[in-house]
């Protein structure tokens, strides 16, 4: 096997692990009743004991009652639990954050690329970046400001700034060095 073998690409079927059943155990009705009747009984004897200590009295019915709703609570909670998650297949990363952080670092990443192949390439820039510019800044201005790009260009312009402007409205304008971007992006945040 060559190492062209290894590495090629193959549309074969992968063979699927058989899933095993979970065990499902068979609870006495009678056994659950018990077990549930003394954690009523033993959370009361406490809560009486300790009213009592303090010099309080409350109507024992009243303590029985609420400790009972307590418990139908928690098993109803018990009942919508979300199921646990899947286990992890493959050598991860071995960071413990989660998938959603694995999308956030590949949304970063995807961006990285882009604004690196943006550099050389101009019409990838204005294709690419200056869109999602121009909705960001269109989006702050709605937020703060209660007008758009398009519905004020006048105010945006002002509350923008010349250069902001120029850079989001100049679709042949090459990708500008990184301070630049930087720059544009504050400004952005500065609304």
């Amino acid at each position: 096997m060559s190492l062209d073998d290894l590495f090629s690409a193959r549309d074969e079927p992968v063979a699927e692990e058989p899933v095993e059943a979970p065990v499902v155990r068979q609870k006495s009705k009678a056994l659950w009743l018990l077990r549930n009747a003394l954690l009523v009984a033993a959370a009361t004897t406490v809560t009486v004991a300790a009213l009592r200590a303090g010099g309080l009295h409350a109507p024992l019915i009243l303590i029985i009652a609420a400790f009972i709703g307590l418990r139908l609570i928690l098993l109803a909670v018990s009942e919508v639990a979300p199921p646990p998650l899947p286990k992890r297949r493959g050598g991860g990363s071995g960071s413990s954050s989660g998938p959603a952080s694995d999308a956030l670092r590949a949304a970063v990443r995807r961006w990285e690329r882009t604004l690196d192949r943006a550099h050389a390439d101009p019409d990838l820039y204005s294709r690419n970046v200056l869109p999602v510019l121009a909705e960001m800044a269109d989006e702050r201005l709605r937020l703060r400001h209660g007008i758009t790009l398009a519905s004020d260009p006048r105010r945006a312009r002002e509350l923008l700034g010349d250069p902001t402007w120029e850079a989001l409205h100049d679709p042949g304008r090459r990708a500008g060095k990184t301070r630049e971007l930087e720059s544009l992006v504050e400004a952005l945040e500065r609304l």
